[in-house]
């Protein structure tokens, strides 16, 4: 099949290239940058771009554009190592979600902010003992009057220390099977009663932070859709979570530097490359689908386990042409050290099997 690119789309991913490239040199070139590369100023340059909120309907503010258009420029933001953290989640996941669940006005309240790039979101998703099992979360969410009163933990929130906002995930009753009321709430991070402890893992970077929630008053308002039914909307969340450009090409960046070191005269380095260039093509595909719509529902958790599989495969041929430099600590290695959790974060790769076993292809469960 004949992948063409249109000149539009050519000329995109140009103008595309040449701002990541801009911006690599103003800030740096971030590791896995859609979750480490934090820069407030690079999200407002983005929304000056048009690039926030690109396929979101052009009557809540967004720009009406094919969802292939979004993958394009995310494509070589995040290859180039472009610091787009600060607007990635909420443009990924909280828009398109309170524009399909929200209320009126709460889509008057937060999209326009999220489009300039002024708010940064984190997701209040994963606890201690809820992370790939999201039914059984225990932080609760309490009615009283006309607020929420919220108690309980999160754990490997990312930007839980600078966001504005949290997307937060909860239970609002204990009736039913497990997956039942659970409810999404919206809220401000500098409400009393939230304490952040930021967490340094062993790449040395602190995006991940543990949230506490003690006597957390909300207002009821900020319940986003139906009380006690949202599992299936955080399900369509994670459809954006799951399959998208950055599950692809998070350390590509690395890969081209270790091309241009690699000794191409060795026939067992070309079969490699010729393997992991097979690789971002087949994972380009993948995304490809689901940003169309053509992919089979659940089908991202394919997509997720293909691409961060890859991505594993590239850090391990990154490291063997680095050789014994990547023993040392810099920049390279930064980024090395984070390819464990690629297969992890989003849903391992063992629950994205279980998912497409059970959801995709119908397989019968083992009995008990």
């Amino acid at each position: 099949m004949d992948f063409a690119w249109t000149p539009e789309q050519i000329e995109l991913r140009t103008h595309a290239r040449k701002v990541a490239l801009e911006a690599v040199a103003r800030y740096g070139r971030s590791n896995d940058s859609w979750i480490n590369g934090y820069s407030k100023d690079f999200a407002r340059e983005m929304a000056a771009h048009g690039w926030i909120g690109m396929t979101w309907p052009v009557e809540f503010g967004g720009g009406g554009r094919p969802a292939i258009d979004r993958l394009i420029v995310g494509e070589e933001l995040i290859a180039a190592g472009a610091p787009i953290a600060a607007a990635w989640f909420a443009d990924r996941q909280m828009g398109p979600t309170l524009i399909a669940y929200g209320r009126p006005d709460q889509q008057e309240e937060f999209l326009p902010a999220i489009l300039a790039g002024e708010t940064t979101w984190c997701i209040g998703m994963s606890e201690p003992d809820a992370g790939s099992d999201l039914a059984s979360l225990k932080t609760r969410a309490v009615r009283d009057g006309d607020e929420f009163v919220i108690n309980g933990q999160k754990i490997w929130t990312s930007f839980g220390a600078v966001a504005d906002y949290c997307y937060l995930i909860c239970r609002t009753s204990e009736d039913g099977p497990p997956h039942a009321g659970i409810s999404e709430i919206i809220v401000p991070m500098n409400t009393p009663g939230i304490e952040v402890r930021p967490i340094t893992d062993m790449t040395t970077n602190r995006h991940f932070s543990e949230v506490w929630f003690t006597d957390v008053r909300v207002p009821a308002k900020n319940l986003v859709g139906l009380e006690g039914g949202a599992f299936k909307q955080t399900m369509r969340q994670l459809e954006h979570e799951r399959g998208g450009i950055d599950r692809l090409v998070s350390n590509q960046a690395l890969y081209e530097m270790a091309k241009e070191r690699a000794d191409t005269s060795d026939p067992v380095i070309r079969q490699e490359i010729a393997a992991l260039e097979t690789g971002y093509r087949i994972g380009r595909i993948l995304v490809t689908r689901e940003v169309l719509g053509q992919a089979p529902g659940g089908f991202s958790a394919a997509t997720k386990c293909f691409c961060t599989e890859h991505e594993w495969r590239v850090s391990e041929f990154v490291a063997k042409v680095f050789g014994a430099e990547a023993m040392l600590w810099n920049d390279v290695v930064h980024g090395l050290t984070y390819a464990p959790g690629y297969t992890i974060m989003g849903g391992t790769s063992n629950v994205m099997r279980n998912i497409l076993g059970e959801r995709v292809l119908a397989l019968p469960r083992e009995p008990r």
